[in-house]
């Protein structure tokens, strides 16, 4: 709350002249339309005004001291201002200086999540992409699922807003509003999908087989022509419900196997192309924070988004895979980012 203004030397005449005629604080506050207190504060001394804040002349900071700083930022991703300045032995430093002098060597970020990788993860990422270093990848289809709820990923809904306007109202939901998975792929330029999973169903390796059987072969492989099929490549990640043995026998029977069935190595996202359509999608649908009321309108969103996609675009993702397992060797395994 702002401060109120004191009183004006025409409102302390007024006052002095109401009190002569004989009226209340009370009465004097509803005539000049001031709070109670603010009158009976004068009246108690007619000298009282609010004390004007005085600056303190700020402690200055000494370019040794700006090279340790510099020093413990580095040294110290993630912490506090408070927690640099102090590990440095600087004290009396407000938090605005603190934080105007990082803004000059430091920005502030979120620690990036990233699946672990142990050494012999590393090791079964570096034969992955030895073994399809040769791999046509306009042959590949990639596919995944992914779910997006009705508010979207938390921190989406931050941004700027101009001096004098209020920040947009966000829905609150006792329970999150639950979510839609959808599943989809690439392949050169094309999409395929995104298809919905029903509302309610655990992917399991029945339900899995049972939901390519009615979207993915229904209606878009049984159109492609026999040689196509022959050269296609179908690419999974290694989720319980994809990497069984119910599901392998059953993409077998399908005429998915072998060579035809691509190996994924493990904790790999940073090597599927069809994250980055994900993001792009969740860029779109959650675009100004947006939120949704219903899951219809979630998935219609995300229709619409998905159509949006052009080709070149995902040509551009399905091109990047030489680059990325490239980028594997040369890290000997490790997370390559996406």
């Amino acid at each position: 709350m702002g401060q109120k203004k004191d009183l004006t030397g025409s409102e302390k005449s007024k006052i002095v002249r109401y009190l002569a005629e004989g009226c209340s604080s009370l009465k004097i506050a509803k005539l000049l339309k001031r709070d109670h207190r603010t009158i009976k504060r004068f009246i108690q001394n007619s000298q009282q005004g609010r004390k004007k804040r005085v600056d303190k002349p700020r402690r200055k900071i000494t370019a040794h001291e700006l090279r340790k700083v510099k020093r413990a930022a580095a040294k110290m991703p993630l912490a506090t201002s408070l927690a640099i300045f102090q590990s440095c032995n600087i004290t009396g430093v407000p938090k605005s200086t603190r934080c105007a002098i990082l803004r000059d060597m430091a920005k502030v970020r979120k620690a990036e999540r990233r699946p672990p990788l142990n050494k012999t993860h590393k090791l079964k990422r570096q034969d992955w992409a030895k073994k399809y270093l040769k791999t046509d990848f306009s042959k590949v289809l990639w596919t995944d699922e992914m779910r997006v709820s009705l508010d979207g990923p938390d921190g989406w809904a931050r941004g700027w807003i101009g001096k004098g306007q209020r920040a947009p109202v966000r829905l609150r939901r006792q329970q999150g509003g639950g979510g839609v998975l959808v599943w989809a792929g690439i392949i050169k330029d094309e999409l395929v999908g995104p298809f919905r999973v029903e509302d309610g169903v655990k992917l399991n390796s029945q339900s899995y087989c049972q939901f390519l059987e009615d979207t993915f072969f229904k209606q878009w492989y049984r159109k492609k022509s026999a040689s196509f099929k022959k050269n296609m490549i179908f690419m999974q990640d290694n989720a319980p419900s994809h990497a069984s043995k119910y599901s392998t026998a059953w993409l077998a029977r399908k005429g998915i196997k072998e060579e035809k069935l691509m190996t994924w190595p493990p904790c790999s996202p940073d090597l599927n192309p069809i994250e980055n359509l994900w993001s792009i999608i969740k860029c779109e649908i959650y675009k100004e924070g947006k939120q949704y009321t219903s899951l219809n309108s979630v998935w219609e969103a995300v229709v619409a988004a998905a159509h949006n996609v052009d080709g070149e675009q995902i040509t551009t993702l399905t091109e990047s895979m030489d680059g990325r397992l490239l980028s594997v060797l040369a890290k000997k395994g490790g997370y390559i980012g996406r």
